[in-house]
């Protein structure tokens, strides 16, 4: 009988940040059936998620794509959840934070990061001392002298296009060093499946180069952006309002949360939400139309629609949990429309 192999992956229990892991797992014959993935036990203890007197954790499969670069293309990466031993939602385990995942909420985060060389231990580009040309021709750049580690971001694209996630595109970001890719989805888990994954395939990938991905929200400090997830999303009442009263007051429902969405939009964004590079202040909000300072920006492909579309939430950080943005998103934006 055959066998399959399948990459496990599932986020661990460190703080403020949680970290990627994996683990094979070989079975007879798999055909990418979902159902048929099962769940598996793994040591807590040693991921920050248990005691070591009772360290068996549960690995519950929710997504699976084909691996299309280890064992030759020939394995699975299993997206999964972490359960306790009684089966019940780990308390790391933020997928379980959303109470309402229907297609009616679509999402497309914009992922960035930063490539680290790790003999500087800084982006790749930047010289041992000192630092770069300031920021400008760097974002969508060409050439040798702006672009780096093209040859990884491509290789990366191309995994997750082959593993059947939705990317929609990647490019070049403000800073030297700074990339991005962008993942849509429907549904608030799926959405962050989909992120989840194609951030291990960056991981996974970069290994071969020795270069180490960042997904710090201000990597540099100074006159530097720094990374973020930016959450666009819509849902059926948004997508067909015909009304700019509709956005608004979706907006003006934001800022009454500010607290609630800021705790879950990523650790030290503090750093990163400043007032400065494009964001707005941690402390505060504002909403605008084509504003890439605000903390919501209301883009201009929804006015031209004729007020039917989407939002840009720009807080959220590279290093943010989406399926608990997603989460908060959701909550927020029903309340308003109720």
């Amino acid at each position: 009988m055959p066998k399959s192999k399948l990459e496990y992956i599932w986020l661990d229990g460190y703080e403020p940040t949680q970290s990627l892991r994996s683990k094979t797992r070989i079975v007879d014959d798999f055909s990418g059936d979902l159902a048929a993935a099962p769940i598996w036990s793994f040591d807590g203890s040693s991921t920050e998620q248990a005691d070591g007197s009772a360290s068996d954790c549960l690995l519950k499969p929710v997504a699976v794509f084909p691996d299309p670069d280890r064992f030759g293309g020939d394995g699975w990466l299993v997206m999964a959840e972490v359960l306790s031993a009684d089966a019940t939602p780990h308390a790391s385990n933020g997928r379980a934070t959303i109470d309402d995942d229907n297609d009616d909420f679509w999402f497309g985060f914009e992922q960035e990061y930063t490539i680290i060389d790790p003999e500087t231990g800084r982006p790749l580009g930047f010289p041992k001392e000192g630092f770069p040309a300031p920021q400008g021709p760097y974002y969508t750049s060409v050439g040798t002298q702006n672009a780096y580690g093209r040859e990884l971001v491509d290789e990366h694209l191309h995994l997750c296009l082959a593993a059947g996630l939705n990317v929609e595109g990647i490019n070049a970001e403000v800073m030297m060093g700074q990339w991005e890719f962008q993942i849509f989805a429907k549904g608030a888990g799926r959405s962050g499946d989909e992120i989840w994954v194609g951030r291990y395939l960056l991981e996974r990938t970069a290994e071969k180069y020795g270069l180490v991905i960042d997904w710090h929200p201000k990597p540099i400090k100074g006159d530097w952006n720094g990374s973020g997830m930016h959450a666009n999303f819509s849902n059926g009442a948004m997508r067909t309002a015909g009304n700019k009263q509709t956005f608004t007051q979706i907006c003006e429902e934001f800022g009454k949360h500010i607290q609630e969405h800021i705790a879950v939009y990523g650790a030290e964004n503090d750093q990163r939400l400043t007032g400065l590079h494009e964001t707005q202040a941690i402390d505060k909000f504002s909403y605008g139309e084509l504003d890439r300072g605000a903390s919501i920006r209301i883009p201009i492909g929804t006015i031209d629609d004729g007020w039917k579309g989407r939002l840009e939430d720009r807080r959220p950080a590279s290093n943010a949990d989406p399926y608990k943005v997603a989460a908060v998103i959701i909550k927020t934006t029903t309340k308003a429309l109720a």
